[in-house]
């Protein structure tokens, strides 16, 4: 309802994602700033829950983009920019379609009033390596999409770099795989090497049609 509200209160507003929370009831950041190599920057520097999350307070804002997991569309809006993009799978999905909202001249925004509990990664944790590929493929597309390739260029590295922190600190820290994190650098490196979680549901699907 407090989505339906915010859409309904703003004429101008494309879209409405609510607070999103872990199971244990904390808050979880759903909204960010877009994707660019400042954000990526910010990151690599350890600053990326400062400068990018936007998921923050407890009014209404606008923000650059929602995550999909709690997001109240408004129809004339998707229609107007053509829906999702069928190019990107399970990730950057709706960072791309909040971009193409905000280029056509739509707001997205912030409902801190609307909540809803987030099972992060439950429909695809059972496959890491293939949403690992999945994640690092789509964010490359987008910055190709809507960047230059000297700024998709310029993301890849930085975004390698995070990761590459990561794993050198899970080294030391308790409960963290090292490996995973290098596995995430070498699929940031490489974007379209691997076969993600999109090859994994079409050979779902063809076996269920079997």
């Amino acid at each position: 309802a407090a989505l339906r509200a915010a859409l309904i209160e703003r004429a101008d507003a494309g879209a409405a994602g609510a607070m999103l929370l872990r199971p244990d009831g904390r808050r979880q950041p759903s909204a960010w700033r877009f994707p660019t190599p400042t954000t990526a920057l910010a990151a690599a520097v350890l600053l990326h829950r400062r400068y990018t999350v936007q998921s923050t307070g407890d009014a209404v804002r606008d923000v650059d983009w929602a995550q999909s997991a709690a997001l109240l569309v408004r129809r004339d809006a998707a229609e107007a920019i053509g829906w999702f993009d069928p190019a990107f799978f399970v990730y950057s999905d709706e960072v791309d379609f909040c971009k193409r909202l905000r280029d056509a001249g739509w707001r997205t925004l912030y409902v801190p009033a609307a909540q809803a509990v987030h099972h992060e990664q439950l429909s695809t944790g059972a496959v890491p390596e293939r949403r690992i590929v999945e994640l690092s493929r789509n964010r490359d597309r987008y910055m190709r999409k809507h960047h230059t390739s000297a700024s998709a260029w310029a993301v890849r590295w930085l975004t390698a770099w995070t990761y590459a922190l990561r794993a050198a600190g899970a080294l030391v820290l308790r409960g963290h795989q090292s490996r995973r994190y290098w596995r995430h650098v070498t699929a940031t490196l490489r974007p379209g090497s691997g076969e993600g979680l999109r090859e994994a549901a079409s050979e779902h699907n063809r076996g269920r049609r079997l």
